[in-house]
């Protein structure tokens, strides 16, 4: 059997660039997204790719605060709480802007998903190799 182990330090490192990663390409988006169609598409970008972004640092914060790593079993109870904050801020965030906002939906999703792409590929390349 394999088992995969990564310190603390790394995984919060880990997390915190992904975040930072997501922004970049939030920003690339709505750049593209402007150029192809207008301010309302590079707005609904910057929008759509925000909600991950900020749902990313949520559960990063949370699951990386002190009181999380203290042992095993708050590591695993930090990352329930992380990965449920995470998704209420999605679902949270998507109602309030679809309800109050006017949107290009097709930009606000695709760099919502090119912001989800940027997660797995960093988590992939934060595993080592077996």
């Amino acid at each position: 059997m394999n088992v995969v182990s990564i310190d603390a330090a790394q995984a919060r490192r880990v997390a915190y660039s992904v975040v930072l990663w997501q922004g970049a390409v939030t920003i690339v988006v709505a750049l593209v997204s402007y150029a192809m169609s207008g301010r309302l598409a590079a707005v609904s970008a910057l929008v759509g790719g925000g909600i991950s972004t900020l749902a990313s640092l949520v559960m990063a914060a949370l699951s990386f605060r002190r009181s999380s790593l203290a042992d095993p079993q708050s590591a695993v109870r930090g990352f329930y709480v992380g990965e449920a904050a995470k998704l209420a801020t999605v679902v949270l965030l998507f109602i309030v802007v679809l309800r109050t906002m006017k949107v290009s939906p097709l930009a606000m999703f695709a760099a919502y998903v090119a912001t989800f792409f940027v997660y797995w590929v960093a988590l992939a390349n934060a595993l080592p190799s077996m």
